[in-house]
């Protein structure tokens, strides 16, 4: 997932303000209505908090688009809905409430000793480290708590928090299974102002990122009492908003739209037989259309390859990838940005948090995967306003790469069956409240019934939002160490607490580390909370550095689980119904980039109306994209047709004795790795792809006739 991490008011100084026209009329709010004179005075002197601080800090004259708007319900304490363009201006609609709370605070005659906190749930380290810069550049208190951080720097980071220092805090969704965080922001001086959650529509099943961990979000409002949530988007369908609004309690007044539109942008496409043809219009492409690229691939291996195939033809190229060491990813980024080089062929990865103003072209080698995708990516060009080319090269080769990533899912029924008995079969412990809570290892599961980890957490989603069978609640770790920093011995043997004594009397030292024993302190009376909170507060104050690991997912059961083979039955046809919906509906989105590109209309008006908006002063077209240039759609040659290697499936038989799961048979012979394929090393041998030009249900029927046959 990524998404334009700055603010980017700057990036579209040279943009008819009139060409990024918001398509969302907004009745007046019924407080407003009210308070007649009294509520537009407010709304005034809000404005005016939020401009002062436009100018002072961001060094902008005035807001642009729907910034004021958005910015102005937030400052009101009002639940908001901020639907942006990559590049639009996101990160200002909760940076400048998140500076102005003081000021609002004495518009309406509070007086607070802090002015709280605003906590900012992004998904990338990528976003946080480049905001947190830039805000502290400026004179603002911010800072991001993730995995970089060194022990001295989240120690101080804990202190700011305490001492109502902190002004803004970034961190992940995963940072909320973190028990110890969780808690001590229940205590935060002045409060939890407001909660920005940025990429908000992976919150939504609907949404094309769709990520269990993010459904904890709305639950963390709830916890830590936070006053306000701004949810922001670059990529929410109609659908899709209506679920984030939905989630968090916003009424359709305080939803603001800005159109993804951009009139200076050229989308363009080609329809390409063959990889080798590809390559060679690439190349034409690249020599007359000059300024900084960026080349978007599907894997990693193809921007290592396609890379050192323009560095070979003499461009100025670099590859950029997840599975690259930080400190190359760091220089090649920084390279691009000093337009050092000129092209990087990158894998979805990149991207995240780049301004750069004078990307000239982005260039789709592959199929995009999504039209959320696609409107991301294409919005980092041109941001300086000037004339930018977005290509997209598409062929029949790219869709096996689709199909293998949508078809890796899906797992068959009786692993789905498997999963239930062993998942609600489990002994039960009691909870804090002394209910019954069920512990799982995520990672076990995954590998005992051979289901990816992503449609895992889905699946366990499914059964707390449509069964109510379970609910999340927050994870606990199975082990603690920690480290003496000089200072442990005698701060445990001063702090006369019960959690004290436990943790000095069940914390065994080893050479440098020190192992406590949680259950065995919790016998002796102190609760799990009571002890996790001295071990973060002698952390906190340097005593020890702790170290907490191996994660336990905990469930607490809301009503009687399926017990009769009937019930498992329902249950398992109902969420394999579900998973196969889900399947269908990836390579829907990957068919849609598609036809989007294949079908009988202008490019940007198809792209603008999927996310229920239109093009500016009624247009219909744009002028400039391939079909408003050619007059024509764009024809995708046929895919010749692939008979069944009857060969290749007996040498996938012949590998692999797996005769329970014809699925799984086909993922082999695709080319589809799940963790029963890591686990018998099949990747690894000839077979496993050997047949990745056939129809994956093609595959499913032979092995499934296979997997019937008696052997002879």
């Amino acid at each position: 997932m990524d998404d334009d991490f700055d603010s980017g008011d700057d990036l579209f100084d040279n943009v008819d303000a009139d060409e990024l026209v918001t398509q969302n009329k907004r009745p007046a709010s019924q407080g407003d209505a009210a308070n007649g004179s009294d509520g537009k005075r407010q709304r005034l002197d809000l404005i005016g908090v939020g401009q002062k601080l436009l100018q002072e800090k961001f060094g902008y004259d005035k807001f642009r688009h729907e910034q004021e708007g958005a910015i102005g319900s937030v400052l009101r304490g009002e639940n908001t809905l901020v639907v942006f363009p990559t590049g639009a201006g996101k990160s200002l609609c909760y940076q400048i409430p998140a500076i102005a709370f003081d000021e609002v605070d004495k518009l309406n005659g509070e007086n607070r000793d802090f002015a709280g906190i605003t906590i900012v749930v992004s998904p990338l380290i990528a976003l946080m480290k480049d905001q947190t810069d830039a805000l502290k550049r400026k004179g603002i208190a911010a800072e991001c708590n993730d995995s970089t951080k060194t022990f001295e720097q989240l120690q101080q980071i804990s202190a700011d928090i305490r001492s109502g220092r902190l002004r803004m805090l970034y961190c992940s969704p995963e940072k909320l299974n973190n028990e110890g965080f969780v808690e001590s922001l229940k205590y935060v001086p002045g409060g939890i102002r407001l909660l920005a959650v940025d990429e908000a529509h992976c919150i939504s099943e609907w949404g094309h990122s769709f990520r269990p961990d993010y459904l904890k979000v709305a639950r963390f409002v709830d916890e830590i009492k936070a006053e306000r949530v701004v949810c922001l988007t670059a990529t929410a369908t109609p659908k899709v908003a209506d679920d984030i609004c939905k989630q968090f309690k916003i009424d359709q007044s305080n939803v603001y739209r800005t159109s993804p539109y951009r009139p200076n942008l050229h989308l363009q496409a080609m329809s390409t037989p063959t990889e080798k043809v590809k390559t060679a219009e690439l190349l034409k492409y690249l020599n007359t259309h000059k300024g900084s690229t960026l080349v978007y691939v599907t894997v990693q291996r193809q921007a290592e390859e396609l890379a050192a195939t323009l560095k070979a033809q003499g461009h100025s190229a670099a590859a950029f990838h997840a599975g690259m060491k930080v400190e190359e990813k760091t220089s090649i980024q920084d390279r691009f940005m000093a337009s050092k080089v000129r092209i990087v062929v990158a894998t979805i990865a990149f991207g995240m948090g780049i301004d750069k103003a004078d990307i000239r072209n982005i260039i789709h080698y592959n199929t995009s995967g999504t039209i959320e995708e696609y409107s991301q990516q294409v919005g980092r060009a041109g941001r300086d306003g000037l004339p930018s080319y977005c290509m997209m090269y598409i062929s029949h080769e790219d869709w096996y790469i689709k199909e293998n990533f949508a078809r890796g899912d899906l797992p068959c029924k009786s692993s789905l069956d498997g999963l239930l008995h062993d998942v609600f079969g489990r002994e039960t412990v009691k909870g804090r409240d002394g209910e019954d809570v069920i512990k799982l290892n995520h990672n076990e599961l995954s590998q005992s019934w051979d289901i990816r980890a992503s449609p895992l957490s889905i699946l366990f989603a499914t059964l707390e939002l449509r069964y109510g069978l379970l609910r999340a609640i927050t994870p606990e770790y199975s082990s603690y160490q920690f480290e003496d920093r000089g200072f442990y011995t005698k701060m445990a043997s001063s702090d006369g607490s019960a959690e004290a004594k436990g943790i000095y009397k069940h914390a065994k030292r080893a050479r440098k580390w020190y192992t406590f024993d949680i259950k065995a302190a919790m016998a002796m009376g102190s609760s799990r909370a009571d002890l996790i909170r001295k071990l973060n507060q002698w952390n906190d104050a340097g005593a020890i550095m702790l170290k907490a690991g191996g994660v336990e997912h905990r469930y607490r059961i809301l009503k009687t689980l399926p017990r009769k083979p009937a019930e498992y039955t329902k249950l398992v046809n109902e969420l394999y119904a579900d998973m196969e919906t889900r399947e269908l509906d990836a390579l829907k989105r990957a068919q849609d980039v598609v036809d989007l590109i294949t079908g009988k209309r202008c490019f940007a008006a198809a792209l603008a109306e999927h996310f229920g908006m239109s093009l500016p002063d009624g247009k219909t077209a744009c002028g400039h994209c391939t079909f408003c240039t050619t007059k024509k759609p764009l024809e995708l040659p046929p895919k010749p047709p692939v008979n069944v290697d009857i060969e290749g499936i007996k040498a996938v038989l012949k590998a692999c004795d797996v005769r329970d799961d014809p699925r799984f048979l086909a993922r082999v012979a695709f080319g589809i790795k799940s963790p029963r394929v890591t686990k018998l090393k099949l990747q690894n041998t000839k077979v496993f792809g050997s047949l990745e030009d056939h129809d994956f249900s093609s595959l499913i029927k032979e092995f499934t006739k296979a997997c019937h046959t008696p052997e002879s």
